[in-house]
């Protein structure tokens, strides 16, 4: 496969080069070095909170731009012609255009300890290029798994964040994602366990007909397929439970799992047009009753769901009991367009690709705008990015 690579080099000295101050004597014992402090990331500036920012992309002008909610400053940071996809692993985005996939570092990330989380920040850029499009990505620290129609394509992940573009070779399967310093690999219709070298090492009793969709979430690990979503679970000893449709939203899901990072609330357009809500910890399906719904997304467990609808309106469901909690006017109807609702763990954001905004909504305090971002370009995809 055909890779352009744009490698980027980041250099760091220490000591005290040139300065008499600094050297040791024939009688002098040398320094003891300083100790690699916790967390350490070469060329990378840790920070004390979580650094989020939005990657949008204009489609006209093919420019990718990186936003900053604090600030509220925006950099152009790449161009990717004909932009008309866009995906995240949490720091690098993925963005379909005319001749492939470009693929850009936002330059922010979060690495999770399980007991503490370390956030940082380096400098963005472009990375490089692959063949294909339509990729949605699925990522730990060792591997970033991209997902597509026609191939499954993993990803070296420190030789991303090094500047390069590295496969560590392309899977024979319709649908792969990284859990538990393992692959997950569907191949017609079984659910195999790979080793990170690509070995079989076992295969999971409940098959997944038809994948659709993958994510990783705090109670393990979830495909789509077409009889229901199959959520895999342990650790040493895997097991696979599948958990059935709603009834009338058989045939499974639209455009994918829409989610707040790593939270085990789900949210799902179905081919049928439904407004679907996974809870994983409940192992059941809920049906919201939203008609002509655009964009969807849930906000973690025993926290709202969101819903966009046609006509420019943004709802909040209760996920246990399916009942609105509240409701705001953000634009004059979608038109057609394909807007996304990107969570964190704050705010929502909302892009208008009609227009030039993006909206800040906190979501805890009945959808109450709390900024709205005009913009000197069309939004018409949209990333978040941090985690």
């Amino acid at each position: 496969m055909p890779i352009g690579t744009r490698a980027r080099v980041a250099a760091a000295a220490a000591g005290c080069a040139l300065l008499a101050s600094c050297s040791s004597g024939p009688d002098t014992p040398p320094a003891a070095a300083e100790p690699t402090p916790h967390g350490y990331v070469d060329g990378a500036e840790e920070t004390a909170e979580a650094q989020w920012r939005l990657v949008m992309a204009e489609a006209g002008t093919g420019e990718v731009h990186l936003f900053d909610p604090v600030t509220e400053e925006s950099t152009a940071i790449a161009t990717v012609e004909g932009a008309r996809a866009a995906g995240t692993d949490g720091r690098f985005v993925y963005i379909s255009g005319a001749s492939g996939t470009q693929v850009v570092d936002s330059g922010v990330w979060t690495v999770d300890h399980g007991d503490h989380v370390h956030y940082y920040k380096t400098e963005p850029g472009p990375v490089g290029a692959i063949d294909g499009g339509g990729f949605t990505p699925v990522g730990d620290p060792a591997v970033t798994v991209l997902n597509s129609a026609q191939a499954v394509l993993p990803l070296d992940r420190p030789a991303l964040e090094a500047g390069e573009i590295s496969p560590t070779g392309e899977l024979q399967a319709q649908a792969a994602l990284a859990y538990d310093k393992r692959l997950l690999a569907v191949v017609d219709g079984a659910v195999q366990v790979l080793g990170r070298d690509g070995a079989l090492e076992s295969e999971l009793a409940e098959p997944c007909p038809q994948p659709q969709a993958q994510t990783v979430t705090r109670r393990g690990a979830v495909f789509a397929c077409e009889d229901g979503a199959l959520l895999v679970s342990g650790e040493t000893d895997l097991t696979a439970e599948k958990i059935p449709y709603p009834d009338g939203a058989s045939g499974g899901l639209e455009d994918g799992f829409h989610h707040r990072p790593g939270t085990a609330l789900l949210t799902a357009r179905s081919r049928t047009g439904a407004v679907l809500v996974l809870d994983l910890k409940e192992r059941q399906w809920r049906e919201l009753e939203v008609p002509n719904a655009v964009a969807v997304s849930a906000t973690g467990e025993d926290s709202p769901v969101l819903v966009l609808t046609e006509d420019g309106a943004l709802r909040s469901f209760d996920p246990a009991t399916g009942a609105e909690l509240a409701r705001i006017e953000l634009m004059d109807g979608t038109d057609g367009t394909v807007p996304a609702i990107q969570v964190d763990t704050a705010r929502a954001y909302v892009n208008d690709p009609g227009g030039t905004a993006v909206y800040e909504i906190d979501y805890r305090d009945d959808l109450r705008l709390a900024r709205t971002f005009d913009l000197d370009f069309q939004p018409d995809l949209m990333v978040e990015t941090g985690w």
